[in-house]
């Protein structure tokens, strides 16, 4: 950066204050008293601003439909939301077909298949998305016409075509596979289910099980029920007149059949009696994702709702300038960012407190977001921070009602939860008269460290002992990734078991030694889709020290690696190079048949760290030391001794990335038991993989040449 600048600033400062000596000295003296310099004052703050917020219109079909409207005449658009606001329910052991059945909608009518709709969207250069609360659809305002037609088509005559509702909840399950090794997602199911619980709407979770146990008929029967004009809301933002958006309404909505919607009610969770530590095991994993959470009573428009958003904001959900950013990540580095969120909910909110930090920082982090909470609840906060949130809020506010949608959910909200007319229009005076006796009633009613779930996702292997003296049972719940609780077994008995023990176990369950010695060579052959391409592997091993594996998509070599017993190659996309000496000795270390003879055979240093659950099934828990110094984890079921999972972990560059492959569907192949179906998780993959193998070929002569690499 240059210096000019601020030399001139400095130049023109001594220059000022040059004169203004010269000036003094020169004045004749004045008994007058000296004039108050006002910039060491704080200006007071004037009233707050008159806020202009556009009118909107309200009407209510004869069917119930009830219609807002929001006129901008800026530019020749126009959007419509239609909102079902029905009560939230129990799913049960279908949860996820309220999901579903809203991603079926715009899938198919009476009139027009998916691929139609589309295409008549797309014609328009509109678009359109439903959910199960409704759709979304905009275009420019000549094309209202068509754009209702073909909407009110989806809503009101939907087919549920068969079809598409297996491709929906296949997406879906994939997308379960994929939060499966998500830490935040694993971290909110556990909260849903702790601070909600199972029987109440929030605090269920979809699952793979729920997900299988879906029908099309109850995505149908969800439709019927509550898809009713009385039950909703028609919202229009744009460039028309609200009389003309009345008109569209009636036309394409009138002929809406009105019905009872069902009426829901639960209790209301309530906050623990003391603090838990809850633990989701993520091996390898070299960040804990820390998660402070409690149900909270927080209604929209409610009186204390603009304070908590002041308090909030000052405690964690204003990023840089919020205490818990300043302390966690600024003060000490645990993490690169802490926030919390507290907002109101039309049925119950929740506090939550968040994190992503270091495995050997987690119980500090713990212990700082504690005595955050626990601050802000025991002193006043500072006129400066107050100030700061208040104009933040203040601007944020105001910058929104550039936007009509926003004047658009302001009207929606009003009518929902009966708020005042002039809710909206005061919100700038109310948070004004907000003050730091305010900030600090409004946290000791609110911020319960000491009633919270605490969660963490990460190694349980290196974190969770270190969290058991933040309950006050001393004891950490276990988890998994959907939230259900994990059963300890009863003790095993380690004391009387080896790695070795459970490896040999392993090759016995398999088809034991002497028959696996019998295989000098193997092809497995195998396939997965991706993003619906097929993938197919062909993965060769050769005793004593030959290995290939290749992966083609569509005829073209997508990567590849080969050892011929003395040096190797990789490549991708077709480019081979030199394997660099070190990924060469790692590969070279795991080559056999079965890696676990090799284990055993060379006295690679072998750890038996304990039990845990996978999937159900209680494991024994194995660290593999290989000589290079490289470590996995490998699982073995305590009763049918297969191998269930593999966790691998290597360094890229500042960060460590895992690998989760679990094994299943073992089949026998020349009296040897393998397995028939992987899935791989984590990595640099944004979705899980599902290899499939389709064919196993045992000592059918693998050549030579399938090794060659000049």
């Amino acid at each position: 950066m240059k210096n000019t600048p601020i030399t001139f600033i400095l130049i023109l400062l001594v220059s000022l204050l040059a004169s203004s000596k010269t000036n003094a000295q020169n004045k004749p003296k004045s008994k007058a008293k000296p004039m108050t310099d006002f910039r060491s004052q704080m200006p007071k703050p004037g009233p707050a601003p008159v806020i202009q917020i556009s009118d909107y219109t309200e009407h209510i079909l004869k069917n119930g439909l009830k219609v807002i409207v929001v006129e901008n005449h800026k530019l020749p658009r126009l959007s419509f939301q239609l909102f079902i606001d029905n009560d939230n329910f129990l799913e049960k052991d279908s949860k996820g077909y309220v999901a579903l059945a809203g991603n079926l909608i715009g899938k198919g009518t009476t009139k027009r298949t998916k691929a139609q709709i589309d295409e008549d969207v797309d014609f328009l250069g509109a678009s359109f998305s439903a959910n199960s609360n409704g759709f979304y659809a905009s275009s420019l305002t000549k094309h209202t016409d068509k754009l209702l037609e073909i909407v009110s088509d989806c809503v009101l005559n939907p087919t549920f075509p068969q079809a598409e509702f297996e491709k929906v909840k296949n997406q879906t399950l994939s997308g379960l596979q994929q939060e499966k090794d998500d830490p935040n997602t694993i971290a909110r199911n556990v909260a849903s289910v702790l601070n909600f619980g199972g029987d109440y709407p929030y605090g269920e979770n979809t699952t793979e099980k729920s997900l299988k146990n879906i029908t099309l008929q109850q995505c149908i029967d969800y439709y019927q029920t509550y898809f009713k004009p009385n039950n909703a809301y028609f919202i229009v933002v744009g460039d028309i007149k609200s009389q003309e958006a009345i008109y569209y309404a009636e036309k394409y909505f009138g002929g809406w059949a009105a019905g009872n919607v069902p009426k829901h009610s639960f209790a209301t969770p309530k906050p623990n009696v003391q603090p838990t530590v809850n633990f989701v095991n993520k091996d390898g994993a070299v960040q804990s994702v820390v998660n402070i959470t409690y149900p909270v009573e927080l209604k929209p428009g409610s009186e204390d709702a603009i304070k908590v958003s002041v308090m909030n904001n000052i405690l964690g959900g204003s990023a840089f300038t919020a205490r818990l950013f300043q302390n966690l990540r600024e003060k000490h580095a645990y993490t690169y960012g802490a926030y919390s969120s507290l907002g109101p909910d039309k049925l119950i909110s929740n506090f939550s407190a968040t994190a992503s930090v270091r495995n050997e920082v987690t119980d500090s982090a713990v212990t700082q977001f504690l005595f955050e909470m626990n601050r802000i609840k025991s002193e006043k906060v500072t006129e400066n921070e107050l100030t700061t949130i208040k104009n933040m809020l203040a601007g944020n506010f105001s910058r929104s009602l550039e936007s009509p949608q926003t004047v658009a959910n302001f009207a929606l909200s009003t009518i929902r939860f009966n708020l005042p007319k002039d809710y909206y229009k005061n919100y700038l005076a109310r948070l004004d008269a907000i003050n730091a006796d305010d900030v600090l009633k409004t946290a000791q009613k609110y911020i319960l460290p000491e009633k919270a779930n605490i969660i963490v996702v990460g190694n349980k292997d290196e974190v969770a002992e270190k969290l058991k003296r933040f309950s006050n049972d001393k004891k950490v719940n276990f988890y998994n990734a959907f939230g259900e609780k994990i059963i300890e077994s009863a003790p095993v008995d380690l004391s009387k078991l080896s790695p070795e023990n459970i490896l040999n176990d392993y090759l016995s369950a398999i088809g034991g030694n002497q028959q696996i010695s019998q295989i000098k060579d193997i092809h497995i052959v195998s396939e997965t889709t991706f993003q619906g391409m097929a993938l197919h592997t062909d993965k060769y091993v050769k005793s004593p020290d030959k290995f290939a594996e290749k992966m083609t998509m569509n005829g073209m070599v997508m990567q590849e690696q080969v050892i011929n017993g003395t040096k190797g190659i990789q490549g991708q996309m077709g480019q081979r190079e030199p394997m660099d000496a070190e990924t060469f000795k790692a590969t070279q270390e795991e080559l056999n048949v079965i890696s676990q003879q090799k284990y055993l055979a060379d006295k690679y240093n072998l750890k038996l760290i304990g039990t845990e659950s996978i999937d159900g099934k209680d494991a024994y828990k194995i660290e593999v030391t290989l000589p290079s110094g490289v470590k996995k984890i490998e699982y073995y079921d305590v009763t049918s001794k297969l191998k269930l999972r593999e966790v691998n972990s290597q360094s890229a560059g500042e960060k460590t990335i895992t690998m989760t492959t679990d094994y299943s569907d073992y089949r026998a192949v020349n009296g040897v038991m393998l397995p028939y179906k992987s899935t791989i998780t984590g990595g640099m993959m944004p979705m899980p993989i599902e290899m499939i193998v389709k064919t196993i070929d045992i000592n059918k002569g693998v050549e030579d040449s399938i090794f060659k690499i000049d």
